[in-house]
């Protein structure tokens, strides 16, 4: 059974879902005004992760995340660029795909916009006024946060300590507007310059908590099975979430709630973030990085864990994703020369354990550490039975089979080599001969030759194969 540390409740609950076989996923997208950097990207490969192993177990996941395409942060990038909004928020969507398509992140179910969902995010802002949660000023329109009795309960603090941090955060003219310091803005009236849309309480733009209410019901339900995002957001954006969601709907927002830690950078792990300047994003970075090394680097680290990011342990990574991508070429490379015959047994019992050992740690809140490091336990099967005198077609495809669904959880894939081209092939038939006729020197000539085009050659008792360096 799989177990989630519910940040709510702050203890690991047996995870129930609301349907049997489905997982109602809501995942806090990007706010889309510059590239990704990789502080955003490990949120993405986290929740990945976790999607991906859910459907390893067999469930069907409804996965939604959003981008936020109205933003203060947004409308200043647009006057920077001198660029409509929407064509700012278009290009870095955009980008957006491409980076973690490279990481090989799967495309959610649905990313919705705040701008296409505009109108529902008005009548919800409504339903809040009639209901007394919400009131207008100034064109403005506010949450009543402390008539919603549970404020407070995700990220445990008591409602002095929030009154005295939200005196400090909220500017003097904002706080003039306000019933109380805790109040939050849903509607922000429209400023000289600003993008903006009409509403009952006059034009506007939403304030940046409602819209992931809005779009979690509109799209999964008024009651969804997890909610996750980085531990940043734990307050005061999830908190509101809850606040606006329960209060018109009032039923329980999310079940679960699931937040990733952070990537730290330097010796003293300062979290990586724009707003400290201290961040890589991932579109520079993948110019240097091989995307599969990056991925690797990420989903390997437990979601509720920080990754301290440097170039050391980017180079562990690409060593242990190396070992990996030999132990498959190992075996499929023992296919050329492989009998027909029936499944070995023992070799299906030892990795039938290592499977159920594999779910045994996963299901302990996704604890991908411990999960790769039965990988690579699986790996090692691979390569004893790459080494074995005889091996069977039978044999080879069931672990290859096996390995490769393990792996993929994490985002891993072995692509098939492409094929050599015809000068290349020439010159290792070449070698062949000259090995064969003892020619020592112009066999040593050639692999030197190989190695300078980026191919590694390998002399195996079943004949000389190739690899292309990393």
């Amino acid at each position: 059974m799989i177990q989630i540390l519910n940040t709510l409740s702050g203890q690991k609950e047996i995870f129930k879902p609301l349907e049997e076989g489905k997982v109602k996923m809501y995942v806090c997208g990007p706010t889309v005004y510059n590239y990704i950097h990789i502080g955003n990207a490990r949120s993405a490969v986290a929740f990945d992760t976790i999607r991906r192993y859910f459907e390893y177990r067999g469930y069907q996941v409804d996965y939604v995340s959003n981008f936020t395409d109205v933003d203060d942060k947004i409308i200043k990038a647009s006057h920077e660029m001198n660029l409509p909004v929407k064509e700012v928020t278009d290009k870095f969507i955009q980008a957006f795909y491409e980076d973690t398509d490279a990481l090989n992140i799967k495309r959610a179910t649905l990313n919705p916009r705040v701008m296409e969902n505009m109108d529902d995010i008005i009548a919800f802002i409504q339903v809040l006024i009639d209901k007394g949660y919400a009131y207008t000023s100034q064109g403005d329109v506010y949450y009543r946060a402390r008539k919603f009795k549970a404020y407070g309960q995700l990220s445990g603090q008591a409602l002095d300590d929030l009154e005295q941090g939200a005196s400090e955060r909220v500017n003097n003219q904002d706080q003039g507007k306000k019933e109380d310091p805790l109040d939050f803005a849903l509607w922000k009236a429209v400023k000289p310059g600003e993008i903006s849309w009409d509403s009952p309480f006059g034009p506007g733009r939403p304030g940046w908590h409602i819209e992931c209410s809005v779009m979690s019901t509109k799209y999964l339900g008024d009651t969804i099975d997890i909610h996750g995002g980085g531990q940043d957001l734990e307050f005061p954006h999830h908190e509101n979430e809850i606040a606006q969601s329960e209060a018109k709907t009032g039923q329980k927002f999310a079940n679960y709630w699931m937040h990733n830690g952070f990537v730290t950078i330097g010796v003293d792990d300062e979290k990586m973030s724009k707003s400290l300047g201290n961040f890589v994003t991932v579109h520079d970075l993948l110019k240097e990085v091989d995307a599969q090394v990056l991925r690797f680097f990420m989903a390997t680290t437990q979601y509720r864990h920080p990754i301290r990011y440097s170039q050391d342990n980017l180079d562990v990574a690409k060593t242990n994703l190396q070992k990996l991508i030999t132990a498959v070429g190992n075996l499929r490379y023992r296919k050329n020369d492989a009998q027909i015959g029936d499944l070995d047994a023992d070799v299906k019992a030892q990795m039938e354990k290592l499977l159920e050992r594999f779910k045994e740690v996963m299901d302990d809140d996704f604890n991908t550490q411990n999960g790769i490091a039965v990988v690579y336990e699986m790996a090692k099967l691979l390569n004893v039975y790459a080494e074995k005198a005889q091996v069977n077609k039978a044999t080879i495809d069931y672990l290859l089979a096996e390995f490769t669904k393990a792996a993929l959880v994490f985002g891993i894939e072995f692509k098939e080599e492409s094929l050599l081209d015809d000068k290349i092939e020439a010159l290792i038939e070449e070698r062949n001969a000259a090995r064969k006729a003892k020619n020592f020197a112009r066999s040593d000539e050639i692999r030197d030759l190989l190695k300078a085009k980026g191919v590694i050659l390998e002399d195996t008792p079943q004949g000389t194969r190739w690899k292309r360096e990393n």
